[in-house]
């Protein structure tokens, strides 16, 4: 008998940290999102894969299923050594698609239960 693997999207993916250590233990990378280039060029080298952009900007509703959502989302706009402007900041807003994609999966899914890393 053979275990499926778990599969993870990889949001805010930068060079591609969570995704070297998912992968490491298991995990299958079914989506990625980056929307700095540099980022999204070492992710290619990376991974030989290269990140959708901007999260503002993806349909959510076709997004591949997933049971682990991985996110190092801005932490600048609510850091004590910035000026803490949190959601005033358009940063800070970026968190939001984050939830709205956790709550699609919520309401659509048949699992309970699914894991979420921010960092």
């Amino acid at each position: 008998m053979t275990k499926e693997k778990l599969r993870f999207i990889d949001l805010f993916a930068g060079i591609g940290g969570f995704r070297l250590a998912f992968e490491s233990v298991g995990y299958d990378c079914v989506y990625s999102c980056e929307i700095d280039d540099n980022c999204r060029k070492v992710y290619f080298n990376n991974f030989q894969e290269i990140p959708e952009q901007d999260i503002r900007k993806i349909a959510i509703h076709d997004l591949p299923d997933f049971e682990v959502l991985t996110a190092g989302f801005p932490c600048q706009p609510f850091s004590i050594s910035g000026k803490r402007a949190g959601f005033r900041y358009p940063r800070g807003t970026l968190f939001f698609p984050i939830c709205e994609i956790v709550q699609l999966k919520q309401d659509t899914s048949n699992q309970s239960i699914f894991s979420i890393f921010l960092t």
